[in-house]
């Protein structure tokens, strides 16, 4: 298929090369609305006002840790056109001491069938960032509240704890600033 397109509709990844994104950090994540377009509510005096698809959107970040045993959540807000948010995954070896592991025994190995349809990235950021944006997209669809979202997602690998800090401030800022933010649009 690669020879068919010759690379032509290939976009090219945000991710940082060989790095393997379920291992064991924290990541920065922003995700953008489709054009930007405010529909998680607006910035009021300062504070963030979520309108019906914000509140969903709000809800369903705090869902994701119901759905991995190794993943936390740091600070995170919901913009008008974004959302800002500190996931942190654990090293699942330290979690579950009775976790199950392939012996490669015939019993014990997947036909080519299984293999092909099993979500080999679970747990990756990219795998909880898609299924948080399926989660909200469903549920405002559902209500009938208009959203949308961008096709990618921003992320930063956080190194150490100052900038974990300086990070968590400023999403926990990210209101008071909404003006001067990168992404604020009036709209």
């Amino acid at each position: 298929m690669i020879e068919k397109y010759q690379n032509k509709y290939r976009i090219a990844s945000a991710r940082l090369q060989n790095w393997d994104y379920a291992s064991e950090g924290a990541y920065f994540i922003t995700i953008c609305t489709k054009d930007r377009r405010h529909y998680f509510g607006a910035v009021k005096n300062g504070i963030m006002v979520l309108s019906n698809a914000g509140v969903i959107a709000n809800l369903m970040w705090y869902e994701i840790k119901n759905h991995g045993k190794n993943v936390e959540l740091g600070e995170f807000i919901v913009m008008p056109n974004h959302v800002h948010g500190i996931l942190i995954l654990n090293d699942i070896a330290n979690l579950d001491p009775g976790l199950n592991i392939e012996t490669g025994h015939a019993l014990s190995l997947k036909s080519p069938g299984q293999q092909r349809f099993q979500n080999q990235g679970k747990n990756t950021v990219s795998s909880i960032i898609g299924s948080y944006k399926s989660a909200v997209t469903k549920h405002c669809n559902r209500l009938g509240f208009e959203s949308g979202w961008q096709t990618r997602f921003y992320d930063h690998i956080i190194r150490d704890g100052r900038a974990f800090e300086n990070i968590s401030n400023y999403i926990i800022n990210n209101p008071a600033k909404w003006d001067i933010d990168k992404f604020y649009m009036n709209e």
